[in-house]
C-alpha cells in the first residue's frame, strides 16, 4: 500500500468517524471509484444484531499493475478499535488495512465467482455489542471500482422483530412525538395569550404562532418517518418529503422571527431599514442552501465523494446564519442606548438568550454527540430539542403580546435610513 493511500486512509477514518449513526435498508452505486476507503454505514449494534452485504455488477478496471483481488474488500470496524487500526497503519507505509487483526474481515473480492460482473450475498450475525462501521477497502491505488452495493443491518433484541435503527436512536420515534405534543400544547398556550390580550397583538407575534405550529408539524412528520424506518428498513415517501416541507419552513421562520424581533418590527417600528431588509434576505437564501445540504447529507449518506464538501458546505452556511441574525439586535442596543437605556438592556438580554441557544445547540450538542455512548446517542438529540424548546420558552415569554411590557411603550425615531416595505 502506498504512502498515498496510507495517509488518504488514515484522514478519512479519522473524518468519518464524525458520521453519525445511520439506519435502514440502503442501496449504493459505485461508478469508476478509486478512493482508497469508502464508509458505507454506521451502525450500533446490539448482541443480536445482523449485517447483510449485497453487491452485483461489479467489475475493476486495473491497468498499471496485476490485480490482487484479496486487496479489495469490506470490513467491519468497532469504534474501540479505530485508534489501533490507525497507528498499524503510521507504523507501515506499505500495510494494508485488510490485513489488520483489528478489524472483522467479511469478504474480499476473491470470494466472488469468476464471471464477467460477479454478484455476492451474505450475511453475517453481530455476537458483540457496539458501534461498527461498514467500509470498502481498496489497496489498488489505481483500480476504479464499479458496483452496486445494498446493505441491511438490524438488531432483533426479542429474537423475532427487526429494528433498523441503531441501537442508541430506536426511541428517537417517541422522542420526536413527544416533543411535537409539547410544541401544540405550547401553540395552544401561545393562542390563548394573543386572545387574551387583542390589543396588543402585533404581526410578529402572528409569525411566531406560525412558528410553533411548523416545529411541532416538522417533529410530528420526523417521528413518523422514523418510526416506519425502524419497522421497515426504509424511508416513508410521504412523511419524509413532509418532514423535510416542514423542517425547511421551520428553519426560515425561526432565523425570520429572530431577525425580526432583533430589528423590533412592528411591536416599535412599523418597517425595516434597508440594511435590516439585506440580513433577511441573506438568511433566507441561505436557509434554502442549508436545507439542500441537509437533504443531499441525510439521503445519501458518506459513501458519496462530495459528502466531506457537502457538510462543510452545510457548516459555513449555518455559521454565516448564526452571524447574520445578531446583527439586527446589535443595532437596536446601539440605537436605544443612546436614548433609552431600559430598551437597550432589554435588547441585550435577548442578545445573550440568542448567543446561549447559538452556543448549546451547535457547540454544547456536538459535544455531547462525541461524549455520550453509543448506546444513548439519542440524549444529543433530546437535548437539542430541549434546548430549542427552551429558548422558543424564552423568546416568546420577553415579547409575549401584553397591555403593559417593557417594548410597547417605547418610542422609535424613524431614520433617513428607512425604507418604506
Amino acid at each position: 500500500m502506498s504512502v498515498l493511500v496510507k495517509i488518504a486512509t488514515v484522514v478519512l477514518l479519522f473524518f468519518l468517524f464524525t458520521a453519525p449513526s445511520s439506519a435502514e435498508i440502503k442501496s449504493f452505486k459505485i461508478r469508476s471509484d478509486n478512493r482508497p476507503i469508502i464508509l458505507f454505514e454506521k451502525f450500533g449494534f446490539t448482541h443480536t444484531g445482523n449485517i447483510t452485504v449485497a453487491i452485483s455488477a461489479v467489475s475493476v478496471n486495473n491497468t498499471v499493475s496485476p490485480l490482487d483481488r484479496s486487496r479489495l474488500g469490506f470490513f467491519l470496524l468497532r469504534e474501540e478499535s479505530l485508534i489501533q487500526a490507525v497507528l498499524e497503519l503510521e507504523q507501515n507505509p506499505n500495510f494494508c488495512i485488510i490485513d489488520s487483526k483489528f478489524i472483522h474481515l467479511l469478504f474480499t473480492f476473491r470470494d466472488l465467482p469468476s464471471l464477467p460482473q460477479p454478484s455476492f450475498h451474505k450475511s453475517y450475525p453481530v455476537t458483540y455489542s457496539g458501534e461498527y462501521s461498514l467500509f470498502f477497502i481498496n489497496c489498488h491505488l489505481n483500480s476504479l471500482v464499479t458496483m452496486d452495493v445494498r446493505t441491511e443491518l438490524f438488531n432483533t433484541d426479542d429474537g423475532d422483530t427487526k429494528d433498523y435503527l441503531t441501537s442508541g436512536l430506536t426511541h428517537l420515534p417517541y422522542l420526536y412525538f413527544t416533543f411535537s405534543l409539547i410544541y401544540l400544547c405550547f401553540l395552544g398556550f401561545w393562542i390563548c395569550v394573543c386572545f387574551k390580550n387583542k390589543r396588543s397583538v402585533h404581526h410578529v407575534h402572528l409569525l411566531m404562532s406560525l412558528l410553533l405550529t411548523m416545529k411541532a408539524l416538522s417533529l410530528f412528520c420526523a417521528a413518523e418517518d422514523n418510526h416506519h424506518v425502524k419497522v421497515t428498513g426504509y424511508h416513508h415517501n410521504g412523511w419524509n418529503v413532509l418532514y423535510y416541507l416542514f423542517q425547511f419552513i421551520n428553519g426560515v421562520f425561526l432565523y425570520t422571527v429572530i431577525v425580526l424581533i432583533g430589528a423590533g418590527w412592528s411591536y416599535i417600528k412599523p418597517i425595516l431599514q434597508r440594511k435590516e431588509k439585506k440580513v433577511l434576505m441573506l438568511v433566507i437564501s441561505l436557509q434554502v442552501l442549508a436545507n439542500l445540504a441537509t437533504v443531499v447529507i441525510r439521503e445519501n449518506g458518506p459513501y458519496i465523494e462530495d459528502w466531506v464538501t457537502w457538510n462543510l458546505m452545510f457548516l459555513l452556511i449555518d455559521i454565516i446564519c448564526c452571524c447574520a441574525i445578531i446583527f439586527p439586535i446589535v443595532w437596536s442596543i446601539r440605537s436605544f442606548s443612546k436614548t433609552d437605556r431600559k430598551a437597550a438592556r432589554f435588547f441585550r438580554l435577548f442578545c445573550v438568550v440568542v448567543l446561549g441557544y447559538l452556543i448549546f445547540t451547535r457547540i454544547g450538542v456536538f459535544a455531547l454527540k462525541i461524549i455520550v455512548s453509543y448506546k444513548n446517542q439519542w440524549v444529543s438529540s433530546a437535548a437539542e430539542e430541549m434546548g430549542s424548546l427552551v429558548f422558543c420558552l424564552v423568546m416568546f415569554y420577553m415579547f409575549r403580546p401584553a397591555e403593559e411590557d417593557e417594548y410597547s411603550v417605547l418610542e422609535y425615531e424613524e431614520t433617513p435610513q428607512m425604507v418604506k416595505g
